[in-house]
């Protein structure tokens, strides 16, 4: 059996993914065989896998981007389930890659026994097939309220007899109260499996924040491995829209004279929202995330991203103003950019029986096209080119297709197969493929033609800029951190040994799951 460790957190967003993630790298650069593993995530954000069988399937876009760390392809057993949010009240259930069910919190008190079985089975045969498993919890250990049948937390860590770190975020601030509250509140065979906590997000004078960490120890009789620095360099993969600011990373000086200014609008059911990363590692392109119609009119490029509800986003968009801004914006000869959802949206007609089931709807009307919405989703990795012959890559996941179109409608991407894909209408643009601009020739030809149609003569895409490359060099920066900060001798004797015994019982604890 190999040696294993779960990254619990104090909340959501606390640091679990980019923690694993740098654990993950470090212990790769080591030369050690590692995966990473999270049996459940509840995300829109998603990246897409081929299967043993050659389909596609889906798992969590912070799980490829952990395996990327791992050295590895990304497989469907590294997050074997994905919960993806289409309402407040129900969520799509992905297991092993396929859509196999819509859930509500009652419903998913039944399906939870097989959901669980499939997580230890996946589980259990990564452990087989690799030296370690770094494991990512979800939300907190101590929701306590759905502590009996958790799989994914300290249910996971119990079932596999893995040692857990708990990490907090000191920026939201109480990072200590939330600590030892996460321990104080769990049974004594869960805290028994706590073996220490890892600081996240700390800027300033680390001895001033010494006497917190001794109290911490004395208080609960477990170390501090180590506090992480904040970094503004970590922002790509994202585990949710949530995590993101207003501006997206650190935008470089242009490496001509204008700026290009992109505003993407924060739908509520926001899916893939990682689409726009790669536009926001250009010099002299500024993403930010808006909800405000004003912000739309001052933009040069507007993008309307992907939706896990893609009918119920668009009637969002018209009671907030949004709808109409997009419109002006077009009107006023400005791009446009619509993406999976957002190109859905831009159509004349949305036939809609699967989703939302409200039937026919109206759509923008700025593409002449009409989306409907099969049962079947489309899920696979995509491969064609783009305007000039560039190589596109991406990836597709919707139930939506373009049931009619103009014949004389312009694609905006051609397939392998020689089939249009998307559409280009004037200034608007669209197409069902995601990551596309992670392909550096394609991305800088749309920004080049975004400018153009934004008049700022000005801006010139730079043309060293590869995405893979930052990607990578995240990954790095998140190994280097683990490796300068964190004690990893501590680490790898937990990982290979386990949590170590003896560790004391803080009360009040929870009545035994």
């Amino acid at each position: 059996m190999s040696g294993g460790l779960l990254v619990a957190g104090t909340t959501s967003d606390a640091g679990k993914s980019v923690l694993t993630a740098g654990i993950c790298r470090w212990l790769h650069r080591q030369g050690v065989k590692v995966a990473p593993f999270k049996a459940q995530n509840m995300s829109n954000n998603s990246a897409v896998v081929v299967g043993p069988d050659g389909r596609g399937g889906e798992i969590g876009r912070a799980q490829a981007m952990q395996a990327a760390a791992c050295g590895l392809a990304p497989d469907l057993r590294f997050n074997p389930v994905l919960l993806k949010p289409g309402s407040d009240l129900a969520s799509q259930v992905v297991l092993l890659g396929t859509a196999v069910d819509t859930i509500t919190a009652g419903t998913f008190r039944q399906l939870r026994p097989r959901l669980a079985e499939t997580a230890y089975a996946a589980l259990a045969e990564l452990r087989a097939a690799y030296d370690v498993v770094i494991c990512e919890g979800a939300g907190s250990p101590a929701e306590i309220n759905l502590r009996a049948g958790d799989y994914v937390n300290m249910g996971l860590a119990r079932h596999a007899n893995l040692p857990a770190i708990v990490v907090g975020d000191i920026d939201r601030g109480g990072v200590f109260a939330s600590m030892f509250g996460t321990v104080a509140l769990l049974d004594p065979a869960d805290q028994a499996l706590i073996a220490g906590f890892v600081i996240n997000k700390f800027r300033g004078d680390l001895g001033l924040l010494q006497p917190g960490l001794d109290m911490l120890r004395h208080v609960t009789g477990r170390p501090t491995y180590g506090v992480l620095p904040w970094s503004l360099d970590l922002w790509l993969d994202a585990e949710d829209s949530l995590a993101y600011g207003r501006v997206l990373g650190r935008p470089a000086a242009p490496h001509g004279t204008d700026w290009l200014d992109v505003a993407v609008v924060r739908l509520p059911r926001i899916s893939n929202a990682t689409d726009v990363e790669a536009l926001a590692t250009e010099p002299g392109v500024r993403v930010r995330l808006t909800v405000e119609p004003a912000e739309l009119a001052a933009a040069d490029l507007i993008v309307l991203p992907g939706s896990k509800s893609t009918v119920a986003d668009l009637t969002w968009l018209r009671e907030t103003g949004l709808a109409a801004a997009v419109t002006r914006h077009v009107a006023a000869g400005k791009p446009l950019l619509g993406l999976c959802g957002g190109f859905q949206m831009l159509g004349r007609a949305i036939h809609d029986p699967v989703e939302s089931r409200q039937g026919s709807v109206p759509g923008l009307g700025l593409l002449p096209i009409e989306v409907t919405f099969d049962p079947r989703k489309t899920v696979r990795q995509s491969v064609g080119t783009g305007p000039g012959d560039v190589a596109v890559r991406g990836y597709e996941i919707h139930h939506g297709y373009v049931s009619q179109t103009d014949p004389a409608l312009t694609p905006l991407l051609t397939g392998a197969d020689g089939s249009g894909e998307g559409a280009v209408l004037g200034a608007v643009h669209g197409t069902h493929w995601h990551g596309a601009f992670e392909s550096d020739g394609f991305r800088r030809w749309f920004l080049t033609e975004a400018a153009r149609l934004a008049g700022r003569t000005g801006f010139r895409v730079a043309p060293a800029t590869s995405f893979a490359a930052a990607r990578e060099g995240s990954l790095d920066l998140l190994g280097d951190l683990v490796e300068e900060h964190l004690d990893t001798d501590a680490l790898w004797r937990l990982i290979e040994s386990g949590a170590p015994p003896g560790l004391p019982f803080i009360p009040p604890g929870a009545p035994p799951a």
